[in-house]
């Protein structure tokens, strides 16, 4: 099937990769209508479950965009978008304690935290030009063996990457993790609001399950053409 196949199973991923998208914005749209009985915002449970676990050297800012909360180890700033930062509901705490967890990982040198630190800048080269290679390798290794060594180079390149989506699998659920027992323990959320979290940090994190499945898929379709192409 050659690149045929690499096309359909992109097109699955994708298809797969739109549903659980809707979703998880279908579902942060309806836990952001459970207003907080607490009446805290975002930023104010952030900065609580920081003061909570004696973290003093982070800084929570507010960024522009949609789902684009996030955590920077670089400069230790917990980054929530300009809705979980000044809202006061269930989905903007889920996400605000989520983003804590990954600080609090950080702070107490949580392992695959560090794995996943350190093969950033492998991957950001790597998931650029793999796709290019291995496209190359496949064109090339009908007329010479050179083009069987560079689709097993991008083969190996592509690699890094799936790697990276499966170390940060672990980072990710550990994070909701800690902030559902945070939230849970100190009572910040009421039953419903709770539930709410809950559900919505799940929908979050099968995204970036869906995209490891789907990197694994196409790496091991990768690997098939090389290894057919040997025989």
């Amino acid at each position: 099937m050659g690149l045929m196949g690499y096309y359909i199973i992109g097109g699955l991923v994708m298809l797969v990769s739109m549903y659980v998208s809707n979703k998880l914005k279908s579902k942060f749209k309806h836990y952001s209508k459970i207003h907080l009985r607490n009446g805290m915002s975002g930023a104010e449970i952030a900065q609580k479950m920081l003061d909570d676990n004696g973290i003093t050297d982070v800084k929570i800012i507010s960024v522009k965009g949609q789902l684009t909360d996030h955590y920077n180890p670089a400069n230790k700033t917990v980054n929530l978008s300009d809705v979980v930062y000044s809202q006061r509901n269930a989905a903007a705490a889920a996400v605000a304690a989520h983003e804590v967890g990954h600080a609090i990982q950080h702070a107490t040198a949580y392992s695959w935290l560090g794995m996943r630190s350190k093969l950033v800048p492998v991957v950001s080269i790597a998931s650029r030009f793999s796709q290019w290679v291995i496209i190359g390798g496949i064109t090339l290794a009908a007329t010479t063996q050179f083009g069987n060594t560079l689709l097993l180079i991008g083969i190996l390149m592509y690699a890094t990457g799936t790697l990276f989506s499966f170390i940060t699998l672990p980072v990710e659920y550990d994070a909701s993790n800690r902030a559902l027992a945070w939230l849970e323990g100190n009572n910040m959320l009421t039953r419903e609001e709770h539930e709410g979290a809950k559900d919505a940090l799940k929908w979050a994190a099968r995204t970036y399950l869906v995209a490891a499945v789907g990197s694994l898929a196409t790496l091991l379709y990768f690997l098939s053409i090389y290894l057919g192409r040997r025989d």
